[in-house]
């Protein structure tokens, strides 16, 4: 007679196939894996608060701030500097008027300081008017350069500008839009966006658009002086929407925060950064001393 020994195994405790958790931790949202990431190493509460709601938001009906519809107003009349922060929605006002002057038959130019953004905006564009109305110029892509639509770097704009000027030719464009116009104040390139602005016709509508511009009357005057057009300043008050956190690293692979709840540098952080000095005044003195 065989023994019951087969018959009855211990069962082993059931785990999920790698392909199956993977799945489901997909499924979470952004906040719930980052609970559960904190939760899993055991980090403290200072980085449980400092990660604290970071995911996707809530959906809601969007609604335009007042700043948004106070420039899209000024714009049927005037050229507009929108100074606000960071995340707070300065590429829906010119998303806004470039929909609407497409759908009137006109033409908009988009200039932004960087290829990696040009890229960006073309995509983000393309998606939202169609590719066939949007065309990108940069120094290394020329794609459907005739759209009612180009999105480019500033220096192509300016190019653009002073082969009209040249050829004795007006610039086939009704509205120009200056993404990060603060780069006017660049040591380096700014010379090209003022050079942009002389060259821009006065019948050629401007929107300028920065986060970080100090002296925007300064600026706004300047600008009004130049073209006989009066320009108009929107600002957006208060903090930034989408507020910044800060955290660092440390050698041992753990997240700590970057600052403590008064402001001032992680012990931790402070600790590190003087052990790397003095390891350097080590090496140093020994040096000298061979």
């Amino acid at each position: 007679m065989r023994g019951s020994r087969g018959n009855h195994r211990e069962r082993k405790p059931f785990r999920k196939h790698p392909v199956h958790d993977a799945a489901e931790k997909q499924r979470a949202r952004p906040d719930q894996l980052a609970s559960r990431a904190v939760a899993d190493v055991g980090y403290g509460r200072e980085l449980r608060e400092l990660l604290a709601g970071i995911g996707a938001p809530k959906r809601e009906p969007f609604k335009p701030d007042p700043f948004q519809l106070e420039a899209l107003a000024a714009l049927e009349f005037e050229d507009v500097l929108v100074t606000a922060p960071t995340g707070s929605g300065k590429t829906w006002i010119a998303r806004e008027e470039i929909r609407r002057l497409l759908d009137a038959g006109k033409r908009a130019w988009y200039t932004t300081p960087l290829k990696a953004l040009t890229n960006s905006k073309y995509q983000e564009f393309g998606d939202e008017f169609g590719a066939e109305r949007v065309g990108i110029l940069t120094g290394d892509r020329k794609e459907n350069s005739d759209a009612p639509l180009i999105v480019g770097t500033t220096e192509i704009y300016r190019n653009q500008l002073f082969d009209a000027l040249r050829g004795g030719e007006d610039v086939r464009v009704d509205l120009v839009i200056f993404d990060e116009a603060h780069y006017l104040g660049d040591e380096d390139r700014g010379h090209v966006w003022e050079e942009a602005i002389v060259l821009t016709p006065p019948r050629i509508r401007m929107l300028l658009l920065s986060a970080t511009i100090g002296n925007a009357d300064e600026l706004a005057k300047w600008i009004e002086e130049l073209r006989g057009v009066r320009c108009g300043i929107v600002t957006r008050p208060g903090a930034r929407p989408v507020p910044l956190r800060s955290a660092f690293l440390m050698p041992d692979k753990r997240l700590i925060p970057l600052l403590t709840e008064n402001g001032k540098l992680n012990r931790e952080i402070a600790a590190l950064i003087e052990q790397n000095e003095q390891g350097h005044r080590s090496r140093r003195d020994w040096n000298r001393r061979r």
